[in-house]
């Protein structure tokens, strides 16, 4: 996609409402059941080898809910070249299961050709900015479509930074014309690992290019807190989800759950309070998506007015 086409374009796909992981437990009951959630997020490297009961159970969900694809591998920040066999099998999944948007972290997980297997946080440089935006528009390029750049948790800063997080977030999907993955849980866990204010991450942050927001746990050990996504979502985040929705509006959001997985039941019942808290703060049914736009220009405007 050539950054003329977003010009015509409108930003941000229509709002989907509270959503959840889909995971390997959770199939059966999902499409026997098919319960009221409105949509699934899949891990995209689960499922792309094509055949075999994953593929099955994601087509089946698929045909009944929409599907969004979340990748962990795609390493966007790596010094190494993009992985072209990586980015050909994940657009062979976009293709054959039309999800609603692709998205990943804004960091590196692999440097020549060995992989971390964890997300990593980059130095907040003008240098960085403009190396993650050129190889984020290749990869919007190739797909044919915006993707979604998620925010890390991060244990660790590097001091040639020149900038702070959210700054270098909305430099990057300014420069490269990507939207934003905003992880709530991430948002907290780094405030208490690094000591700055949650909310001054969430007074800055792009509203105009918020697509989606992550809900999840974490493991508090005290002095540090580490994002496991094993725990029900605690109070603190939540908290600070109901901060986000006053400042963004309605933002398509969803419950993340990679261990001790409860079963469908509990984590529909927990995604029950997201609908509550965007119910007290917005009225959710008195912005319809098609206002979505509009709303978040209109929020935008007064945080200008409010930093002059």
């Amino acid at each position: 996609m050539q950054p003329s086409d977003a010009t015509s374009e409108t930003l941000l796909s229509p709002y989907l409402g509270f959503g959840l992981g889909l995971r390997t437990p959770h199939y059966e009951q999902v499409l026997q059941e098919q319960p009221d959630v409105d949509w699934f997020e899949v891990l995209s490297e689960n499922y792309m080898v094509a055949g075999g009961k994953p593929r099955y159970y994601l087509e089946a969900i698929g045909e009944r809910y929409p599907l969004v694809m979340h990748g962990v591998s795609m390493s966007i920040g790596s010094t190494d070249p993009l992985n072209m066999e990586y980015l050909r099998s994940l657009k062979a999944l976009a293709n054959a299961v039309n999800p609603r948007w692709i998205s990943d972290h804004i960091c590196w997980t692999s440097i020549h050709g060995v992989n971390s297997h964890d997300l990593l946080p980059l130095p907040y440089t003008w240098e960085t900015v403009r190396h993650v935006a050129e190889r984020v528009k290749q990869v919007q390029d190739f797909l044919g479509r915006r993707i979604l750049l998620e925010n890390v948790s991060s244990y660790l800063s590097y001091r040639n930074s020149e900038m702070n997080e959210w700054e270098f977030l909305n430099a990057v999907c300014d420069e490269a014309d990507c939207l934003i993955l905003l992880d709530v849980n991430n948002i907290y866990v780094s405030a208490r690992n690094h000591g700055f204010d949650p909310l001054d991450y969430l007074n800055v942050v792009n509203p105009l290019r918020v697509q989606q927001i992550h809900l999840a746990g974490h493991s508090d050990y005290g002095d540090y807190v580490i994002d496991t996504h094993d725990h029900d979502v605690p109070d603190a985040v939540w908290d600070l989800y109901r901060e986000t929705l006053k400042r963004l509006g309605p933002v398509s959001s969803m419950i993340e759950r990679d261990g001790n997985i409860p079963t469908f039941d509990e984590l529909y019942n927990e995604l029950g309070q997201a609908r509550t808290i965007a119910d007290d703060v917005l009225g959710i049914d008195a912005i319809p998506a098609s206002k979505r736009h509009v709303f978040g220009a209109a929020q935008q405007a007064v945080q200008e007015v409010a930093r002059v």
